[in-house]
């Protein structure tokens, strides 16, 4: 069952992030401009910021087994009609579609994923689920592109439909029918409205912060570092590496380290980010830069929701879903604070607003666990 949960995972992501590397071929294909295909990737994601909590809401009382069946038979059709679009308005209708099973997904597919494990290991299954989550952007993007290249860009956008049929027939079969607050992590272990609002305020920072930079990580590496074309390429691999090593290192210590990964992911990406504006000139420290990114970006998502798990007030799909569509909310706000800073400060200018901004995630997390601490002193 965790294996059909980390390839519906790896299919969801794959699918969002497909039109990255098949901007042209669509551009080509469908006659319209780049930036208006850009738009099929930022409105999955505003769609997915805003969605995400409604939809939980709305489906809080529906089996679990229901719901996830639901969302991938969504995927699947969504899927097939994106790869048979020949007119822009239903592609973009399409992706919506799949941006909106998506955001009720991720809202509901974590407590369903921990909750057949012991308590004690509910970490360690959050971090294989990243791991299949980030493998999209490692193999699911590149095998995408190069199919698209060979095929044209029909072909890998149909993908999704026959990864996520095999998601379906698996969970449609095996998994349990329970009502959704009789599951064991309905509810989170130790409930702290406090806490939860400080995680919840990091991790929407952090993601601003990365994706005030990310969004023009191709610019920087050429403009910047001085890198050609192929070079970047090849870079951007090796960040997805990073951040597929730094999910499987931080989901080993969830566990043991819960809120300790997230701000040791949150200072990383700080590092990264303020680093590459500072040194980002020399290939070398770029380099290394990247990669302390790359390593951080995905753990700080998953370290968050780790978090919900533990500290959600109410029940943890909605606390998940919130923590889902703020993270979303954040990158949207990311790309649009980079996009201004941009003509401005130029491309290494992003950096460093992207590091102010995670430092600001930074001094949330140390501000709250202070209060913590002081309450915690105050009883004693």
């Amino acid at each position: 069952m965790l294996a059909a949960l980390m390839l519906a995972a790896f299919t969801f992501n794959t699918a969002e992030n497909l039109p990255v590397g098949l901007l042209e071929l669509i551009s080509a294909g469908l006659h319209v401009s780049v930036p208006a295909v850009g738009l099929l990737v930022t409105g999955y994601g505003v769609t997915v910021a805003v969605a995400s909590v409604p939809l939980a809401h709305l489906v809080r009382a529906v089996p679990r087994r229901h719901v996830l069946s639901g969302v991938l038979a969504a995927l699947v059709v969504s899927s097939l009609v994106a790869a048979s679009a020949s007119a822009y308005g239903l592609l973009l209708g399409a992706r919506l579609s799949t941006a909106l099973a998506q955001a009720l997904f991720w809202a509901v597919m974590a407590p369903v994923a921990v909750g057949l494990f012991a308590a004690e290991v509910r970490g360690r299954v959050l971090g294989a689920l990243s791991v299949a989550g980030s493998l999209a952007l490692v193999l699911g993007v590149p095998a995408g592109t190069w199919l698209g290249r060979h095929s044209g860009w029909q072909v890998p956008m149909a993908v999704p439909a026959g990864l996520g049929l095999v998601s379906l027939a698996t969970i449609a079969v095996l998994l349990p029918t329970a009502r959704p607050e009789e599951e064991q992590a309905a509810y989170a272990t130790a409930p702290d409205a406090r806490r939860f609002a400080i995680v919840l305020a990091a991790g929407t920072l952090s993601a601003c912060g990365a994706f005030a930079g990310f969004t023009y990580i191709v610019k920087f590496l050429g403009d910047v570092s001085g890198f050609a074309p192929s070079t970047v390429g090849v870079l951007l691999v090796v960040f997805g590496v990073a951040c597929l090593v730094g999910v499987g290192i931080t989901g080993a210590l969830l566990d043991r380290f819960p809120y300790a990964a997230l701000a040791a992911a949150v200072g990383t990406q700080a590092v990264g980010l303020l680093g590459l504006y500072a040194f980002g000139a020399h290939p070398v420290a770029a380099v290394v830069f990247l990669v302390l990114m790359g390593g951080a970006l995905g753990p700080v998502f998953m370290a968050a929701q780790n978090a919900m798990l533990l500290c959600a007030p109410g029940r943890t799909d909605l606390a998940l879903a919130a923590n889902s569509g703020a993270y979303n909310a954040g990158i949207a706000a990311g790309a649009a604070l980079g996009g201004l800073t941009l003509p401005f400060v130029g491309a290494r200018g992003t950096f460093l607003a992207g590091g102010l901004g995670t430092v600001g995630a930074c001094a949330v997390l140390g501000a709250g666990w202070a209060w913590q601490a002081r309450s915690a002193r105050a009883v004693a």
